[in-house]
């Protein structure tokens, strides 16, 4: 199945005329764009095509305007998609905007699904029938059948025009050619302009792409050198330097380098002052030891009967006095 396929497969190199010429022979519509099929409604009738019966018709909504309609297509798509455990995450925010590329790329995958799906053949399937039950489904066939006759009228009617330029052929040549000259590059310059928009647009929305996901990742790393834990260390410093330095001439980063040099030195300044730290913390030590073993001396001497503490007493003294022999 389509329902996990890579952003390098296939299915996503396959151009814009043919997603359309699909679309429009599939369900019989006259799409000229894709993102014609932004409200949701043309996705919900491929996969009814591809598993008939399976997508309420009735729910859809052909006649969508505002995006709070089409989100109500994407619900029915999305409950499709649940039903057949399709995995496919469903950018709703970004189609419902009409952007060429996010419509064209879903609409891409939409073809590669259908395609795996009974080889892409739908037998016995009416979409103007199918249609008939959606809101707006009438009109829209009306207008798909308007447009298919004239398309019909149009073509019928350049048999007979050239015919009646053969004819006169002969008396005018001249005049001929030179309205020809004059009438070839007005339609084949139309469809060149438009797709060149399309082209161009295609472009800007990958550009905005990419802007938005480098913008996102220099907005986390903002927030992150916000940290209270961190927000007043020197490389944080230098890092948010570079983030709104507002000129182009790379001073940003020498300032950035000098503000980590001098934290460097800063630190490496402060280790003698570590180095007394520890001495005044061993000296504190030692006198806490002196005061535990006096104290333990006077526990003991508390412990003496008084007999012992008196002939301790004599030994002193005999000990100490000059006067005194044994």
């Amino acid at each position: 199945m389509a329902t996990n396929i890579g952003i390098m497969d296939a299915a996503y190199f396959v151009g814009r005329s043919e997603i359309l010429s699909w679309i429009n022979s599939t369900l019989q519509l006259n799409l000229s764009k894709v993102e014609e099929a932004c409200s949701g409604a043309v996705h919900c009738q491929l996969l009814d095509a591809a598993h008939p019966g399976i997508v309420p018709m009735h729910k859809v909504n052909f006649d969508a305007k505002s995006e709070y309609e089409m989100i109500q297509n994407y619900k029915v798509l999305q409950d499709v998609f649940n039903k057949l455990k399709i995995t496919k995450h469903i950018e709703v925010s970004k189609l419902v905007k009409g952007r060429p590329l996010d419509n064209l790329e879903f609409m891409q995958w939409m073809k590669r699904y259908c395609d795996t799906v009974n080889s892409g053949l739908h037998h016995n399937y009416n979409p103007l029938e199918r249609r008939e039950v959606c809101k707006g489904g009438r009109e829209t066939n009306k207008k798909s059948a308007n447009i298919q006759s004239s398309t019909k009228g149009s073509t019928a009617q350049r048999p007979q025009s050239s015919h009646n330029s053969r004819r006169n052929e002969c008396s005018n040549a001249n005049a001929t050619n030179h309205a020809a000259k004059v009438i070839k590059p007005s339609p084949a310059g139309c469809p060149a302009y438009e797709e060149k928009i399309t082209e161009l647009k295609l472009s800007i929305d990958s550009l905005e792409k990419e802007r938005d996901f480098y913008f996102a990742k220099l907005r986390d790393i903002e927030i992150l050198c916000q940290t209270p834990e961190i927000e007043h260390s020197p490389i944080v410093g230098a890092i948010q330097k570079i983030l709104y330095a507002t000129d182009d001439d790379g001073t940003a980063v020498a300032e950035a380098q000098a503000m980590i040099s001098v934290g460097h030195k800063e630190i490496e300044g402060l280790s003698p002052i570590a180095e007394v730290s520890e001495e005044k913390c061993s000296s504190e030590t030692h006198k806490r030891k002196n005061i535990a073993n006096i104290d333990f001396d006077a526990a003991g001497i508390a412990n003496l009967s008084p007999r012992q503490r008196l002939s301790d007493v004599s030994d002193v003294h005999c000990s100490e006095s000059p006067l005194m022999t044994c």
